[in-house]
């Protein structure tokens, strides 16, 4: 008896496995500029993994400057009034 339960949706394909990576392997910077490689699908996540902490890192950074960028401005000030119209 096997310990895999049939959830009734279809299994992915070994074929539309190796396609997502491809294009993961397209989509990520470091991987990217040696496409005429093929990188492991291993390697791939790694690196996926890699980017997306190295963009929340990013965001987080970013989110930190604008706090403080904010708080040393007017609220009624025309920098204020810029940049709340850029977040919405």
């Amino acid at each position: 008896m096997s310990s895999r339960r049939s959830t009734g949706t279809p299994r992915i394909t070994d074929e539309q496995i190796i396609e997502l990576v491809s294009k993961l392997q397209q989509l990520l910077p470091e991987l990217r500029t040696r496409r005429s490689t093929k990188a492991s699908a291993s390697k791939v996540l790694q690196e996926t993994c890699n980017y997306v902490r190295s963009l929340h890192k990013e965001v987080d950074d970013l989110s930190d400057r604008l706090s403080r960028l904010l708080s040393t401005i007017d609220d009624d000030s025309p920098q204020a009034s810029i940049i709340r119209s850029l977040l919405n």
